[in-house]
């Protein structure tokens, strides 16, 4: 199965790679193979986390607080959201509209 990231996750997944990396070198790297090892779980077993709201599901990170909310398409995972876990809960539910653009 392949994954596409919404635009707006995209970003945000890019900003907190930048961010985690101006405070210490090295630790945006670690950040990113962390966030692309949940994305992997994900692939390999998309029903494996609950759902969390409407068709929405949350893999956790292990080492960074973030989670990773995807839904599960036709032929492919959508990440809606690369979420840190003690910010703005709910920020991401206007992106659930299919507009991906």
């Amino acid at each position: 199965m392949t994954y596409d990231f919404h635009p707006d996750a995209r970003v945000e997944y890019r900003e907190a790679a930048v961010f985690y990396e101006a405070r210490q070198s090295g630790l945006g790297a670690a950040f990113t193979l962390e966030v692309e090892a949940a994305i992997d779980r994900i692939v390999a077993a998309p029903e494996r986390w609950r759902a969390i709201e409407q068709d929405v599901r949350r893999c956790l990170t292990h080492t960074f607080p973030y989670g990773i909310l995807y839904t599960i398409e036709e032929d492919s995972i959508l990440i809606v959201a690369v979420m840190h876990l003690r910010r703005r809960p709910g920020y991401w539910r206007n992106r659930l509209s299919g507009d991906r653009d």
